[in-house]
């Protein structure tokens, strides 16, 4: 599996990445703008993500339009229905409209309120379709 973690504090990017690492090759960006990037140059490269963790409230980009925009780059770079990236929105509010917003305005997969807990990334992944070996 190859995942894009994308979030401003260095301690949630640093914990994501920890989980994941045993079983994912995993990428990290500070911000929307960031992720974005990574996104496409990758997509554009021939390689692809698997999934992105990506939080809601960043500076300069946030997770709502970096979101927006990953799914624009799948359309326009002619990702195959059924495989576009699976999202999962991390974020520290319990916020229903953040979340509604990001479900049915970005389509994202899922997502997980912050302090992320192991045993729940790792049991959204599996619910998601990804092999974990730990």
């Amino acid at each position: 599996m190859r995942a894009l973690i994308v979030d401003d504090d260095f301690y949630c990017r640093n914990m994501l990445h920890e989980i994941m690492r045993p079983f994912a090759t995993c990428d990290i960006a500070v911000n929307g703008e960031e992720a974005v990037y990574a996104f496409k140059k990758t997509l554009e490269s021939g390689g692809r993500y698997d999934l992105v963790c990506l939080d809601l409230m960043m500076p300069e980009m946030d997770g709502q339009q970096a979101l927006r925009e990953i799914r624009s780059i799948e359309k326009d770079l002619a990702v195959e229905e059924g495989k576009e990236v699976k999202v999962i929105v991390t974020t520290m509010l319990d916020d229903r409209k953040e979340t509604h917003d990001a479900f049915f305005l970005g389509d994202a997969t899922s997502y997980l309120v912050k302090p992320i807990q192991e045993e729940k990334l790792l049991k959204e992944l599996t619910n998601l379709g990804f092999e974990i070996k730990n």
